[in-house]
């Protein structure tokens, strides 16, 4: 029991979007209840693993206690549930932090990806750390007694609510190190005031926890009134006192033999160090010895979490030095576009004592950084080749990110570059993501005489396969790489080429087909162009808006388009740099036009010279708009357009 404070109650209110998110949690996982005691149990296991860490510099933290554990206790005839732990518990601000804001740092983008189907919406709680209030699955109220490390007795808090409104905190002595929560469990959830309930879902989901995970044995029978009636008075033994027993193997998982794991323990372990509500794609246990000793087992998730594309959220593989924990997020282990993955790294060889910063010059570390890194990319390569389908789905989820590191990863860049996918001209219907291919597939069955690998940046699907740069392509059956991610660009800046193949983008100048040679390169097609009166005169009107007017050999059903320089920056990229405040030098792009096209025969026939420069300037703007670019005057393009209707009515 604790002891009653003096101390007024204080009641505070949750947030209007952590009352949504408590209503979310107590109804859409409805169907598998039994989670909320893995969740308590692992944050239970986190609690203990901080304590042991920091009791290496501060043994004190100890105290008398230093055997560690979680007990597991119920009351069938009170309702109640009890985990508790004697970890590194909370002082009053933490709790505040912890628990009386609700994924403080995610909560508006936890609603904003809520689709009101509950099977689906179910599945985005483990990405937002919200397991210890899937406590109100089965509780009315939960009550947490804490009484952090190091802190004096006065300094325990209880934490009350009932999953609506509010919150209560309360000051309390008598506490001891640790953390408590007590269930006050609802009349339909009595179940989990079973024994045998209890032991069954312990074994299941937290074998592997590296503590004991105790709760009392059973004790004797009453024995039978009349029983041993010829016994003396006060010979009768009385029932044996209830002990706590461990009901876990209480073995951490990644230090047995991959031969004596199930695969059904290996995903309950992910859920453990993820906070997952999903099984993991694919997972990686491996153990190195000789020069450097360490084990590590990494997992793919399933799903991205919600803060994936943030740079600067917290990441890493959990650390542990000789089974003893260090860390939660070693983000030195794996490279920043590797951040999805998840899993713990045990060494042998680093001291205990480490620091971020020695951890970050450490030579061991640097080893095992790019041990793992291989790995992983290897556990990859792996899903693609022998599980397509469920590369696919890793694709979709985490395809944008893996491209950063194919851009930064100039060590492994060429296994990141096996891994990609893209959409091409030959994927064609709104279903383009699901016919992405390799560039080992796409040089396959790339075109005789074809030494380049064609592609097109573009900010949709759609304004990449529509653009008029494609018509020659398409026409010739050559197929091109259709690029519509943010981050393409960048990446084809830094990827020049793959398997002694270089890259070619067709929206500039210097493209040529398989076979053939860069047509703009001819010094007898530059002086031709230049004579031509019809390039001159639309040179006259477009001025100083492009570099050069000239035909176009890549054209064959449209009027006009614009062709950047070979080293000029994309629109998609200069959009990024501008939106991120950077001022970019001037490009101007090329206008090539078709001389065979119906409206070009026309627009050469004009002999009305302002007529001949409206239609030059709609053209241009339509060249501009095919590309997906933005006008710098749309209201006047329309004044050209409209007037251009009104002559045809009136003609």
């Amino acid at each position: 029991m604790t002891a009653k404070s003096e101390a007024r109650v204080e009641t505070h209110a949750f947030q209007t979007e952590a009352k949504q998110l408590l209503k979310l949690m107590i109804h859409s996982l409805y169907s598998n209840r039994e989670i909320f005691l893995r969740e308590l149990i692992s944050n239970a296991s986190d609690a203990i693993d901080k304590l042991r860490f920091k009791a290496i510099e501060a043994p004190e933290l100890l105290g008398d206690d230093p055997d560690y554990r979680i007990d597991i206790t119920f009351d069938k005839d009170a309702k109640t549930l009890t985990v508790a732990d004697n970890g590194i518990g909370m002082t009053r601000d933490e709790v505040i932090n912890n628990l009386g804001t609700i994924a403080k740092s995610g909560t508006a983008e936890f609603l904003a990806n809520l689709t009101g189907d509950q099977a689906a919406d179910s599945q985005l709680i483990g990405q937002f750390g919200v397991g210890f209030y899937s406590a109100f699955m089965v509780a009315e109220q939960v009550e947490v007694q804490t009484l952090g490390a190091g802190c004096a007795d006065a300094e325990g808090v209880v934490w009350r609510s009932a999953g609506e409104d509010d919150y209560e905190l309360e000051n309390t002595a008598g506490l001891s190190r640790g953390t408590r929560v007590v269930l006050h469990l609802q009349e339909d959830a009595l179940e989990f005031a079973e024994d045998f309930r209890l032991r069954s879902v312990v074994r299941k989901y937290s074998d592997h926890i590296g503590v004991p995970v105790r709760m009392l044995n059973q004790p004797l029978p009453a024995q039978p009134e009349g029983e041993n009636a010829d016994a003396e008075e006060g010979d009768a033994e009385a029932p044996a006192a209830p002990e706590f027993e461990a009901v876990n193997s209480a073995q951490a998982l990644w230090t047995r033999s991959r031969s004596e794991v199930e695969d059904d323990e290996y995903k309950e372990f992910y859920k453990h160090v993820s906070h997952d509500f999903d099984d993991p794609l694919t997972w990686s246990h491996n153990r190195v010895e000789g020069k450097l000793e360490y084990t590590s087992l990494l997992y793919v998730p399933k799903r991205a979490p919600f803060d994936l594309y943030n740079r600067e959220a917290p990441r890493g593989l959990k650390l542990y030095v000789q089974r003893v924990f260090i860390m939660d997020d070693a983000e030195q282990f794996l490279p920043l576009y590797l951040r999805f993955i998840k899993g713990v790294v045990d060494s042998n060889d680093l001291p205990l004592n480490v620091s971020r910063e020695i951890l970050q010059q450490d030579d061991r570390v640097d080893s095992i950084r790019s041990a793992l890194t291989k790995r992983v990319l290897s556990m990859l390569e792996t899903m693609a080749n022998k599980e397509p389908e469920q590369y696919q789905a890793f694709w979709d989820e985490f395809g944008e990110v893996l491209k950063e590191g194919a851009g930064e990863d100039f060590a492994n860049r060429e296994a990141l570059a096996k891994l990609l996918r893209f959409a091409t001209t030959r994927s064609g219907g709104s279903d383009q993501d699901k016919k992405v291919v390799s560039l080992d597939t796409y040089l396959e069955r790339k075109a005789e005489q074809q030494d380049t690998i064609y592609y097109l940046c573009a900010e949709t699907y759609e304004t990449a396969a529509r653009s008029p740069h494609l018509e020659v392509f398409k026409e010739r059956d050559v197929e091109v790489l259709l690029m519509f991610d943010r981050i393409d660009e960048w990446l084809m800046s830094m990827l020049t080429e793959y398997s002694g193949v270089k890259f070619a983008d067709v929206m500039r100048g210097d493209v040529a087909l398989p076979g053939e040679e860069a047509e703009s390169g001819k010094e007898e097609d530059k002086a031709e162009d230049e004579a031509d009166p019809l390039t001159e005169r639309i040179s006259q009107v477009l001025g100083d808006k492009v570099e050069a007017v000239r035909t176009s050999k890549r054209l064959t059903t449209s009027p006009a388009c614009l062709v950047l320089a070979e080293h000029a920056m994309g629109a998609q990229m200069r959009r990024i740099m501008e939106a991120s405040g950077q001022q970019m030098p001037d490009s101007k792009p090329y206008f090539e036009y078709n001389p065979g096209h119906p409206l070009l025969q026309r627009l050469d026939e004009e002999p009305d010279e302002d007529r001949f420069a409206e239609l030059v300037g709609i053209l241009f703007d339509q060249a501009s708009l095919a590309e997906g670019g933005q006008l710098n005057d749309p209201a006047a393009y329309v004044d050209r357009l409209n007037r251009l209707l009104l002559d045809l009515l009136q003609g």
